[in-house]
């Protein structure tokens, strides 16, 4: 099967490969990025090699690298029904990101997320979109706002086992008949 490549105005969405890892851990090893992502800063780049081969490669997760470079600096993935945290029905998912602290504020991740929307909605007849944020974490709440999601409900004492941590949770969602709307 062929993988799928999106191209956004100023980013290429594309399948992660092994020689990725360098990259990664570039910008998975800095604290900032991962605990507020729910997961552990990377400590090698054999540990980002690792994550490479199983939590990446699977279909719908893409590596962020600014056009006119083929370099990750950021992720943006579809979780679809049971593949979700949340699980959800087949035609639902749930859209997770980060992106390298020397690019946030630059609306990457915005524009990443909006062409995984329109690629969940219009080619992948999802009925459904989710989002989650940790308490505390504006940026990626502002993401969500950005790209028309709405405040759902609210986890409070979630265990994350990868971080180790206790954490409240709150959760946005995307109806496709709401992004039609605001088409």
């Amino acid at each position: 099967m062929e993988k799928t490549v999106i191209e956004t105005e100023r980013l290429v969405l594309r399948p992660w490969t092994e020689d990725d890892a360098e990259s990664l851990y570039e910008y998975a090893k800095d604290p900032r990025v991962g605990p507020s992502a729910g997961w552990q800063a990377h400590a090698s780049v054999e540990e980002s090699l690792e994550t490479i081969r199983t939590v990446f490669s699977v279909e719908e997760i893409y590596a962020v690298c600014p056009k006119g470079s083929n370099k990750p600096v950021g992720c943006v993935g579809l979780h679809i029904g049971e593949k979700s945290s949340l699980s959800l029905p087949e035609n639902e998912a749930e859209i997770g990101y980060w992106i390298g602290v020397p690019f946030w504020g630059q609306g990457l991740i915005p524009e990443a997320v909006n062409a995984l929307i329109n690629r969940s909605f219009a080619t992948l007849k999802m009925e459904k979109l989710w989002c989650g944020y940790f308490e505390g974490n504006e940026k990626s709440k502002r993401v969500q706002e950005k790209c028309g999601f709405t405040y759902h409900h609210t986890k409070k004492d979630v265990f994350r086992p990868l971080i180790n941590e206790i954490k409240t949770e709150h959760y946005t969602l995307l109806a496709k008949e709401n992004w039609e709307k605001s088409r």
